[in-house]
């Protein structure tokens, strides 16, 4: 174990593409450790953290309250599976449950788990509440979408490098044009057996791509009128990272004074995962009230891990947090002003078509195709003034860093990255 710590960046890298599947094209950098918005690599260099593990990391790394939270559980009661109770599972669901305004929570550990969990809760209530006929149930996704890489959920994603090779694939879903209420009436008019509407807020994967004002809450209006079940997959949206408690922000406990005049939306069915647990465990989640999550008995789903008393407790310290330092409102204001800089740059840019995001969930549009390297070289040079991010379809930059991130270290992270774009104008 010496030797192993006394690892250089290539060296770790050596090891990985020697021993590990190469499933991930990752950027160059070696992380060692991480505090609040900053991380190390292995020789001591220090960046700014702008991607958050895509959003995990919402409540900043290693947050001394979720890792006390975690470390005390830790040495008390880790794991029971679901066959007996524990003591912290109850307290978990309960916190979250209201935290949220839903009846109840289903626990599991991954957020591709939690959308999986959805699918199958929103069948079961289609066919044992809405009477479809079995195995006739259908499911609306969108086009571009991204909801985690397991077989059924690679089935209705249009990605080909994560579908090709992979099949048979799962059927009973329908693809529509995302941020499209026409073609989402269409298919729900022209389909009796839809059961449910899954949908991103914000398609993040997709390149931060904003839906137009009122989608959310006139789609969920459909899905009301079509008796179908509204899903928000908020795996990567949820937990403030919009500048809001939920990016539906349906109801819930958000106190943010910026939601006031804000359409809400209140999912059947919501998904959360990621910063659920501050980045510093699995934990995901599906909400839902009474009439629809009562449909899961027991057999019907479940995980080892998940509701673990580890999760739970790493869970409950994570939403403390939110709440207790106003990460949704920090969130909302310091996104306003990354935006407005960022605009301010792009006025005289030829290398940036534009910024798009809420919060602090942003991309800027890189002036070239999507199978040019322009976006990956600006990552590769943002890393070497200070600050990691990474691309997404080619020519897109996500910018996502922790939320307890102060203005003064914004403005730092907006020089850094004008300063970097400069170098690549035509």
């Amino acid at each position: 174990m010496a030797v192993l710590d006394q690892l250089t960046s290539q060296q770790a890298i050596d090891l990985e593409n020697k021993y590990g599947a190469h499933n991930y094209h990752p950027l160059p950098v070696v992380l060692h450790r991480g505090e609040g918005v900053y991380v190390w690599d292995v020789e001591g260099k220090k960046y700014y953290d702008f991607l958050s593990a895509y959003s995990a990391v919402n409540q900043g790394h290693c947050h001394p309250k979720i890792v006390n939270a975690m470390t005390q559980q830790a040495q008390t009661l880790t794991l029971t599976s679901r066959a007996f109770y524990n003591d912290m599972l109850g307290k978990y669901e309960k916190f979250a449950s209201e935290y949220f305004n839903f009846d109840k929570l289903l626990p599991m550990n991954t957020g591709a788990e939690a959308v999986e969990t959805a699918l199958k809760i929103c069948r079961k209530w289609a066919y044992e509440v809405k009477g479809i006929p079995e195995n006739d149930a259908e499911i609306i996704v969108c086009e571009n979408n991204f909801h985690g890489r397991t077989t059924t959920i690679i089935s209705f994603s249009n990605d080909p490098v994560a579908r090709q090779n992979f099949g048979p694939y799962t059927e009973g879903f329908i693809k529509i044009e995302y941020d499209n209420l026409q073609a989402l009436e269409d298919a729900l008019k022209a389909n009796k057996n839809v059961a449910g509407f899954l949908v991103e807020p914000i398609q993040g994967e997709a390149g931060v791509y904003v839906p137009s004002e009122n989608y959310l809450s006139k789609a969920k209006a459909l899905c009301e009128q079509y008796n179908v079940l509204f899903i928000a997959d908020e795996v990567q949206t949820g937990i403030a990272r919009t500048g809001r408690l939920l990016a539906t922000c349906g109801n819930c406990s958000c106190s943010n004074k910026n939601c006031s005049g804000t359409p809400e939306v209140k999912p059947d069915l919501l998904i959360l995962g990621k910063a659920l647990s501050g980045g510093a465990y699995p934990v995901s989640a599906v909400l839902a009230n009474d009439p629809i999550m009562n449909v899961i008995k027991p057999g019907n789903h479940g995980s080892t891990f998940g509701g673990n008393p580890i999760a739970a407790a790493v869970a409950i310290a994570a939403l403390e947090v939110v709440r207790d330092e106003r990460l949704a409102e920090n969130a909302y204001e310091l996104g306003e002003l990354f935006r407005s800089e960022m605009n301010r740059y792009i006025e005289r840019s030829s290398i940036v078509k534009l910024v798009r995001g809420k919060g602090l969930l942003n991309a800027i549009v890189i002036n070239d195709d999507e199978e040019s390297d322009t976006a990956w070289n600006i990552c590769l040079a943002l890393r070497d003034h200070g600050l990691l991010a990474k691309p997404t379809h080619g020519n897109i930059i996500r910018f996502a860093p922790p939320l307890v991130m102060n203005k003064e270290q914004l403005l730092d992270c907006v020089s850094i990255i004008t300063t970097t774009l400069k170098a690549f104008e035509i």
